[in-house]
């Protein structure tokens, strides 16, 4: 699987943006997707997942009811709508594919060492 994150950029804070996740290949339906974050001097940090089939989500705490993802089976695409953005979301955003079966119970179970595939990154910045 091959993972190419779009959609990022320079918003003010308060804004929204949305990013997309497109995946090569028949298997994406088979695979759970996963967003995660990497703000400079700081480790990768898990934000948000989503079930094969769309119907588990999990996120951390820090964006819930902010942000939301969700995937299109159909398009092999996976989106993270982000909104009311804060300068503390600035980071690089992955998106990451896992073929195995995954918790999606505590955001602490999703770690990143759990997902196969990794796209190449898409830069958020927030102004404040």
């Amino acid at each position: 699987v091959q993972l190419q994150a779009s959609g990022g950029g320079l918003v003010q804070a308060g804004g929204s943006l949305r990013l997309s996740c497109a995946a090569s290949g028949r298997t994406f339906s088979s695979h759970n997707m996963g967003w995660f974050r990497q703000a400079p001097g700081k480790e990768r940090e898990f934000v948000a997942a989503i079930s094969r089939t769309g119907g588990l989500t999990v996120y951390v705490d820090s964006v819930k009811g902010r942000f939301t993802i969700s995937r299109d089976n159909a398009k092999n695409t996976v989106y993270l709508q982000m909104n009311s953005l804060k300068p503390e979301d600035t980071a690089v955003y992955y998106c990451a594919a896992a073929s195995r079966l995954l918790p999606f119970t505590t955001p602490q179970s999703m770690s990143a060492t759990k997902y196969d595939y990794w796209g190449q990154g898409t830069l958020v910045t927030v102004s404040s």
